[in-house]
């Protein structure tokens, strides 16, 4: 006997035309006559079901083969219809396709009086322009005693994409499909005939044993999920009794399953994070060394790092690793690294594989001697530089590429850290500024109020005497006066944050630092080379006072000739300027400074002269400070005074 299906895109086309879901019913009531005439005319049983599950439409078939009056079945659920186990089964194949939302076969067996049927069904969800569901509609075709729909079943069922296989009451294999063949991994001409307990002798004792018997004991369907370690896989099952056999279909949803173990695991991993951040009873090197730690776990990598980039070395500033090949303060070439990559590039640096995805860079330190295989860094930023990187590597390179999810951590991390050393960098800018008003306040009340009270005292007495040397007395009270307010506003100006940095020669700013400077018969030697990171127009300020400073008082130091006055002592003086390994210095050979007043000479207002202000070296100090450098006095190569400045930046090539 040959089956004629009837098109399922006509009767969804009618529906989709003829029906409204808020006149569901109405419109039914005056199709009817139509979709009777359409439907009775099928071999096959055809229904319609509203949202909740109740017939509304169903075909003379229908009642023939399920043995009830159509009267009897429009506005009942299938509990009320049909036996409890086939009942279950039908809702369960329902919301199998309005979850899926499009079509889905499914056989379906059935026991009436005695007689056991086994149906192909299909459902269609039928849904509005709003994606609401309206009706189910489905159709069910009578396979049990066809031998031509045998084969047809068996093409139905190997299209589908859940597997399937069928068991007889001895749990042999009847039948399995081609998606469960390559899902279990045998063949069908492996498996039928023997049981499944043979077959698969790990399922014994596990929960898929339990269902399956619980299901064929209670005549009743069973669905789990369960994971079956020999496949390495999860499964959604659904498991269908008869008094013939077991017909169990399974789905591999191991990457969803996967997926929301890891979608977990990211948000444990990220509360974890901002616990470490948002913890202030934790300090800053506290915080950087538990990222790290979490870090390493994350990435599975032998070594974490927070390095600090200067010039062209590299310093590890902060270390978390498997042993101690590297420690926090070592300092290596910036070149040898991957890092400089990262730094120079501005960017995530991403190398499952040094070799494999940068061989280009495999002839750097890092790779040839240091053995570091795998690599994912991030720069540190302050302000408009790049200060370091926040990076993550290992000596055995993976099989892969980092994931996205690693990137955006690293990335994540890189950034506050980025976002904590500007907070602490503005957090000292702040005190700076609130110590410089507070030496202002100290400044104005004290050294503007001493010539103030010669100008005053001196208008009197030339206005009693009219001497000339009174009205002498209250110019210089005026220069001085004028000296301090210049030398106050410079240091005010010196002190302002620094918004862009450029690449400056040392040289070149030297030499026109000298031609501002009143140098007298004093000589200049420059051996610095190269460029550096600053703002040009305060570095050549900072060189300027230094460079008077040293020509005009022998480096404030006290050791001048008797009798001489001090401010002379540098007027033969020899001022050098030259390179350190992170910085430079600049230095003289005059009389220098002792070392008990090296820390004082940058106070406002120090000063060994009888004519100076004292704001010199203040400003010196202010600028270094803007720039993030530090300063200090030592022992010139002469004897006189070197003022060296570190943590100073150069350009990266």
């Amino acid at each position: 006997m040959e089956l004629s299906l009837f098109p399922l895109d006509s009767i969804g086309s009618i529906i989709r035309v003829h029906l409204e879901r808020d006149e569901l019913i109405q419109r039914l009531s005056r199709t009817n006559a139509e979709l009777a005439a359409l439907i009775d005319n099928t071999p096959a049983v055809v229904y319609l079901k509203d949202p909740d599950g109740r017939y509304i439409l169903v075909n003379d078939e229908f009642e023939r083969q399920m043995g009830t009056p159509r009267a009897e079945v429009l506005g009942c659920t299938p509990a009320a219809v049909h036996d409890e186990a086939f009942a279950e089964l039908i809702e369960e194949h329902d919301q199998v396709a309005r979850d899926r939302g499009e079509p889905v076969e499914f056989t379906e067996t059935m026991v009436t009086d005695g007689v056991v049927r086994t149906y192909l069904s299909i459902r269609v969800p039928l849904f509005d322009d709003t994606g609401e569901l309206y009706a189910m509609y489905g159709i069910s075709t009578d396979i049990t005693t066809q031998t031509e729909l045998g084969e047809q079943n068996k093409r139905l069922l190997d299209r589908m994409t859940d597997a399937f296989f069928a068991l007889d009451t001895d749990w042999q294999f009847t039948y399995l499909n081609e998606t469960a063949e390559d899902i279990l991994d045998r063949s069908a001409d492996e498996l039928l005939g023997t049981t499944l307990w043979e077959a698969f002798p790990e399922a014994v004792d596990t929960t898929f044993e339990t269902k399956y018997k619980d299901a064929m004991r209670t005549q009743e369907s069973v669905t789990f999920e369960e994971y079956y370690p020999e496949l390495d896989a999860w499964f959604d099952v659904r498991a269908y009794p008869s008094p013939s056999g077991l017909s169990v279909y399974f789905y591999d949803i191991t990457d969803r399953k996967r997926q929301r173990e890891a979608l977990a695991h990211r948000e444990e991993t990220l509360r974890e994070m901002q616990d470490i951040i948002a913890d202030r009873a934790r300090s800053f090197d506290e915080q950087v060394r538990d990222l790290l730690a979490l870090g390493r776990s994350e990435l599975g990598t032998a070594y974490g790092s927070l390095s600090t980039i200067r010039g062209d070395e590299y310093i590890f500033e902060f270390v978390d690793a498997d042993d101690d090949s590297i420690k926090e303060g070592d300092v290596v070439p910036l070149s040898a690294t991957n890092c400089e990559i990262a730094a120079s590039n501005e960017e995530t640096l991403v190398l499952g594989d040094v070799a494999r995805d940068a061989p280009g860079e495999t002839d750097r330190a890092g790779y040839a001697e240091w053995g570091i295989a795998c690599y994912i860094g991030a720069p540190v930023y302050v302000g408009n530089h790049v200060y370091g990187t926040f990076c993550f590597y290992d000596t055995e390179p993976k099989s892969g590429q980092f994931a996205d999810w690693e990137v955006t951590l690293v990335d994540l991390m890189s950034r506050w850290v980025t976002y904590e050393l500007e907070r602490q960098r503005t957090t000292e800018r702040l005190e700076r500024q609130n110590e410089r008003l507070e030496n202002f306040a100290s400044i104005v009340s004290h050294d503007l109020r001493n010539p103030l009270n010669v100008l005053s005292g001196s208008i009197e007495l030339a206005e009693e005497t009219g001497g000339a040397e009174q009205f002498e007395r209250c110019y210089r009270a005026i220069e001085r006066m004028e000296a301090l307010i210049e030398d106050l506003l410079a240091l005010a100006r010196s002190g302002e944050s620094i918004s862009a940095l450029e690449a400056v020669s040392l040289e070149a700013v030297t030499r026109d630092s000298w031609q501002t400077v009143d140098v007298g018969e004093a000589t200049v030697s420059i051996t610095a080379e190269g460029s550096i990171e600053a703002d040009r127009t305060r570095l050549q300020q900072l060189l300027e006072n230094l460079m008077h400073n040293s020509v005009e008082h022998g480096s404030t130091g006290s050791r001048a000739p008797p009798g001489d006055a001090i401010e002379h002592g540098g007027e033969n003086v020899t001022v050098t300027v030259g390179d350190l390994p992170d910085g430079f210095y600049i230095e003289d050979d005059g009389p220098g400074i002792p070392p008990s007043d090296r820390e004082q000479v940058f106070e406002s207002g120090y000063t060994t002269s009888q004519s100076g202000t004292g704001f010199g070296l203040s400003i010196v100090k202010s600028i270094a400070d803007a720039h993030g450098w530090t300063v200090k006095i030592v022992e010139g190569t002469d004897g006189g005074a070197r003022f060296e400045f570190t943590g100073v930046d150069r350009p990266v090539a």
